[in-house]
């Protein structure tokens, strides 16, 4: 089923919950460390249903949906992608560790969480070049300041798009696709 702009803005909560969050979703789940800007994490939403994302942990000084911006921004999918607001990244770790990998009927015995932050830091390597396998946990952080160093440390790789201009980074929506569509052609194969 595919629900254009007005159907998914038109979506009713009840009927978001059962049919369509049976939707088949990948063992993804991205990590939103303080992101300022309420459209951008809409956008978020609405990238994570695009991937087919498990679930949206967000984090620290991060809005939460029903804020009218976040709903206007994700057309509605804050509906439909499952999330969670989690004081820390460090606590949406700890979670998706102690969590058994049953992902909707998908089993991922003896295999444990890969936690991958996107991050222009000296310890990074291209996104391209590194390995991804789920379950997987992609961090994402703060528009200005990225993600903090505390929550750095509990990444298992640090992942960087390359830019080549005078601007050090991307909108966090775009650097998100970027590896999110990544990550996702590289599980298929």
């Amino acid at each position: 089923m595919k629900l254009n702009a007005k159907q998914l803005r038109q979506l009713e909560e009840k009927r978001a919950v059962g049919e369509i969050r049976k939707i088949k979703r990948r063992p993804i789940f991205f990590i939103l460390e303080n992101i300022y800007d309420t459209y951008n994490i809409g956008g978020l939403f609405r990238l994570a249903d695009a991937l087919a994302i498990e679930k949206i942990y967000l984090c620290g000084e991060t809005e939460t949906p029903p804020n009218s911006r976040i709903k206007k921004a994700s057309i509605g999918t804050y509906k439909v992608v499952d999330w969670q607001y989690v004081k820390t990244v460090k606590k949406a770790i700890d979670e998706l560790y102690i969590k058994k990998w049953e992902i909707r009927s998908e089993k991922f015995d003896n295999v444990s969480l890969q936690v991958i932050a996107v991050e222009q830091h000296p310890k990074a390597i291209n996104y391209t070049a590194a390995v991804y396998r789920p379950p997987l946990a992609l961090i994402f952080g703060n528009e200005s300041y990225g993600i903090t160093p505390e929550t750095l440390k509990l990444a298992d790789q640090i992942v960087e798009i390359p830019m080549w201009g005078i601007n050090k980074s991307l909108n966090v929506i775009v650097s998100a696709a970027i590896v999110g569509y990544w990550v996702v052609n590289q599980l298929k194969s």
